[in-house]
């Protein structure tokens, strides 16, 4: 799949789907919507464009002519792609500077850098792991 970006509204109907954890119509996708809910062609008519991108898939469902889409990437796939190329772009391909990004710009919290600081050294832990493994070998 030619990697591409989801608009605003495209991002609303794949985030449905994907908490969905299954197939759904256009009227089930709809409904899920809060209120003011979209009309049910513009539902009908980000599927289309997304199943052009080749972020759905649409078939028939057993019976009658009910099409069923489905996501075809998932929620972390996406995230991953996108977050692959906002560091690319805009950080040079640098975690530290992306990080560093945020650390300066948003107000963090002490629970928050306490957070980042456990995840942190759970994977430096890891790292340790794998590099005491590959030496042992």
């Amino acid at each position: 799949m030619k990697q591409q970006t989801l608009t605003k509204g495209e991002m609303q109907v794949m985030n449905i789907l994907w908490d969905m954890q299954r197939g759904a119509c256009v009227a089930d996708i709809q409904a899920q919507y809060p209120e003011p809910q979209p009309a049910y062609t513009t539902v009908a008519t980000f599927l289309k464009i997304l199943e052009q991108k080749g972020f759905v898939e649409r078939r028939k469902s057993g019976t009658g002519k009910l099409m069923v889409y489905s996501p075809l990437m998932t929620r972390e796939r996406y995230r991953r792609l996108v977050m692959d190329d906002v560091k690319r772009t805009f950080f040079g391909g640098s975690v530290a500077s992306l990080v560093s990004f945020f650390a300066e710009e948003d107000e963090l919290t002490q629970e928050d850098i306490e957070e980042i600081r456990c995840i942190l050294q759970k994977r430096k832990e890891r790292f340790i792991q794998i590099e005491r493994t590959a030496f042992s070998v």
